[in-house]
């Protein structure tokens, strides 16, 4: 039987040490044939351990009678907001102990944004990732395309569409649905034969549902993102910007057409 594909909900969880045993040697395992992504959870659990050790002490204050149930239910004349750095870093702490500190900690290391930036950044990841396995890169391959737009039009509630950039030498590898943190999405894997690979990713949107084309950069990676009709999409490779441009371009030709 084959082995789930591992996702970043995995990862997170992970760190946090909520998956069940037979999950974590599977993870475990993963991690081991891909260095890029154990190094990359590795700084993810250094950074929760130090928000611990750092507000740990803050948490484990008592506190204050001020702020009693009894106090404030017998002094309703002097209620007011009262919110000090030591609640704000207890709340923290709470986050960490449990079990959603994982995500916050990815967030945190991590440029903020939301809408088409957020998903560049999704295909960036989804890119380093999944990229440079050279066992599993994708789940379903291309001559299980069917099966691929079935799985991902039943986890994203939309038909995705399947480019074709070999006119550019680039053949579809195939893909897999995966987790992001604005739901599920498409990742599709290309490749031109000489071992450049590029990676889309496609998923519903909430903000930027219509957005123009546009740039962006993560470490030694580029991206061109844009979304239509409700739908984003990113073309992602350590390519230069002017290289995957005409790519995008083609790419958003073929959508555009089949809607």
């Amino acid at each position: 039987m084959s082995v789930k594909p591992i996702t970043e909900d995995d990862l997170q969880a992970f760190v946090d040490g909520a998956l069940d045993d037979a999950r974590d040697t599977e993870v475990s395992a993963y991690l081991e044939a891909h260095p890029d992504v154990a190094a990359r959870v590795a700084s993810y659990r250094s950074q929760r351990f130090d928000l611990r050790a750092a507000l740990g002490p803050v948490f484990e204050e008592p506190v204050p009678s001020r702020l009693t149930l009894t106090h404030m239910v017998g002094a309703p004349e002097r209620r007011r907001p009262f919110f000090s750095w030591r609640m704000a870093a207890a709340a923290a702490v709470l986050l960490v102990v449990g079990g959603s500190s994982g995500w916050m900690l990815h967030g945190l290391s991590q440029p903020r944004g939301e809408g088409v930036v957020a998903l560049a950044r999704e295909a960036s990841e989804s890119y380093s990732t999944y990229a440079s396995d050279t066992m599993r890169p994708v789940e379903l391959r291309a001559d299980n395309a069917a099966e691929l737009v079935a799985w991902a039009a039943e986890s994203m509630g939309r038909k995705p569409v399947l480019p074709d950039l070999s006119g550019a030498g680039y053949r579809l590898m195939g893909g897999r649905v995966v987790s992001t943190p604005h739901g599920a999405g498409l990742m599709l894997m290309f490749d031109n034969d000489r071992g450049t690979r590029l990676v889309m990713l496609t998923r519903p949107m909430v903000v930027d549902q219509d957005k123009a084309m546009t740039p962006h950069s993560q470490g030694d990676l580029d991206a061109w993102s844009w979304a239509a009709d409700g739908m984003g999409y990113s073309l992602v490779g350590a390519v230069p910007a002017d290289t995957l441009h005409p790519l995008a371009d083609d790419i958003r030709r073929q959508v555009d057409g089949a809607a």
